[in-house]
């Protein structure tokens, strides 16, 4: 049996979990790139049975699991991959089997993220590389309106984080109902433009669906104060790249920070890279160490379940 393990930027795949079971059945290979060319892609992966991804790194698509004949085992991080075709995995006899993931390394993030604008750690870093002391002014979180838009499982702990920093917190979203802002001690907003127009900072929770794709885009970064900030730790092509650095160039935000994109890795050349006023972070939304004790634990978990002929957390199609 041979075994991938794709996309595994910073080589700890085998160091977050016991492989020994599995490495007594088969031989495992560590990619700790990223290939975006199908043919290139294809070639790599030929020769594997079993390929363990990181969720929504590496698109399996149909072609490239039609052209994989030794593949009949795919194990992805989290309880859901969009970029793999499960429907046609299943038409080929593949089984998809996914993990658990842990609901706390986003929120943490995003509130890092939010920090780091609000106190203006940017500059004020880069002042103190170059030499220099104070250069701008910080604003408070307490006191400070903070919209949401998605309140579910990731949406709700950012909420909790941000009562705990007396800011008053709001929610929108397409089916948000008000029993569950209810619940969790939060401000209805009845429209999207109601929650940009009232929030200070305002973070993004939500799927990518051809609902959510282009949420947020020029009409919506017009509706936000000049002074309110922007962050997305959700999926990249639910802001629309070029509305956001318009409103950045021309001061309609204050500012915003990104964790996710439309393309990953991000291309070097990336307009994103050059925007003044803009946090970057290459998605660490998840890349954590628990997070990674548990995709790879229960990926192996995976493996000799599949291999023992009792496949366990199977997707289906």
């Amino acid at each position: 049996m041979r075994i991938a393990i794709l996309d595994d930027y910073q080589n700890i795949a085998l160091q977050s979990a016991d492989w020994t079971d599995v490495q007594n059945h088969g031989e495992i290979t560590v990619f700790d790139d990223h290939v975006c060319n199908t043919g290139d892609l294809i070639s790599r992966l030929e020769p594997f049975d079993v390929l363990c991804v990181m969720r929504e790194r590496t698109a399996l698509t149909g072609d490239i699991l039609r052209a994989l004949p030794n593949l009949r085992l795919i194990v992805t991080t989290g309880k859901r991959n969009d970029a793999i075709d499960v429907a046609t995995a299943s038409e080929l006899g593949i089984t998809v089997c996914g993990t658990e993931s842990p609901s706390t390394a986003t929120p943490e993030l995003t509130f890092a993220l939010m920090l780091a604008l609000a106190r203006n750690l940017m500059a004020e870093n880069a002042s103190m590389r170059a030499g220099g002391w104070q250069v701008g002014i910080g604003q408070d979180l307490a006191g400070s309106t903070l919209g949401i838009i998605g309140l579910g499982r990731l949406g709700a702990k950012v909420a909790k984080m941000a009562q705990a920093f007396d800011m008053h917190v709001c929610a929108w979203s397409a089916n948000l109902t008000q029993e569950r802002c209810d619940e969790l001690g939060v401000t209805h907003m009845a429209t999207k433009e109601d929650l940009l127009r009232a929030s200070d900072f305002v973070t993004i929770h939500q799927r990518l669906s051809d609902r959510t794709h282009g949420l947020i885009g020029t009409n919506e970064l017009n509706q936000m104060k000049p002074t309110a900030y922007l962050i997305n730790t959700s999926r990249g092509p639910i802001v629309d790249d070029t509305a956001l650095i318009d409103a950045l160039n021309s001061g309609e935000i204050a500012g915003a920070a990104l964790d996710v994109y439309d393309k990953e890795p991000l291309p070097v050349s990336h307009p994103l890279r050059h925007c003044d006023g803009l946090l970057l972070s290459p998605h660490l939304g998840y890349v954590t160490r628990n997070t990674w004790n548990v995709f790879y634990g229960q990926t192996v978990e995976a493996i000799l379940a599949w291999r023992s002929g009792n496949p366990i957390r199977v997707i289906g199609p």
